[in-house]
């Protein structure tokens, strides 16, 4: 009597690792990397030992924006709505207090500051207030600058910022140089 037995069917794996291989090289290739984010800041310079490195800053010349613990932004004390704030930093900024500046177009009053150069932003946040409320003020204070730096390169070379060489550029951002201040308070 003959057996009739039948061998468990075989499933041929030797091509599953092609397989694999092929699929990893795809995912691989196809996949983006997120890149990091974050806030692209320079810090300043280091100040060498023996030197005073702290300069006495006019109150005038000088906007203070807080975050305090209920998310709420206050520029000089005064609570803004976050839309509002890169025109109030324009208009701090761009103010001519001075009169010595020929390419500001600010109302020249005497509680804002002097000239561009030397304007100073203070920024300073409570504990508790959140990293989002926190960036969007950064982005505000952004905007401001980069408005403030289109108009002029559009006023004084007639061009686009990204048209500009560098020695414009470098003009540009001295007319009106970053200058943020950053503290942590607890307020």
């Amino acid at each position: 009597m003959k057996t009739t037995r039948r061998q468990p069917a075989t499933v041929n794996a030797g091509s599953m690792a092609d397989i694999a291989f092929l699929l990893l090289i795809f995912f691989l290739v196809t996949t983006t990397i997120s890149a990091d984010k974050g806030l692209l800041r320079q810090l300043p310079p280091f100040c060498p030992t023996g030197e005073n490195c702290i300069a006495d800053i006019e109150e005038r010349n000088l906007l203070r924006i807080m975050i305090n613990g209920k998310n709420e932004v206050l520029v000089n004390d005064e609570v803004l709505k976050i839309e509002n704030i890169k025109d109030a930093i324009i208009t701090f900024v761009d103010n001519n207090g001075s009169n010595s500046c020929n390419y500001c177009k600010g109302p020249k009053s005497l509680e804002a500051s002097e000239h561009p150069k030397k304007a100073i932003l203070s920024l300073s946040h409570a504990k508790e207030a959140n990293y989002e409320q926190y960036v969007s003020v950064q982005d505000e204070i952004t905007k401001a600058y980069y408005k403030l730096r289109y108009d002029y390169s559009k006023t004084i070379f007639n061009k686009e910022p990204d048209e500009l060489s560098q020695n414009e550029l470098k003009e540009v951002k001295s007319a009106y140089p970053f200058v943020v201040s950053e503290a942590n308070l607890n307020f």
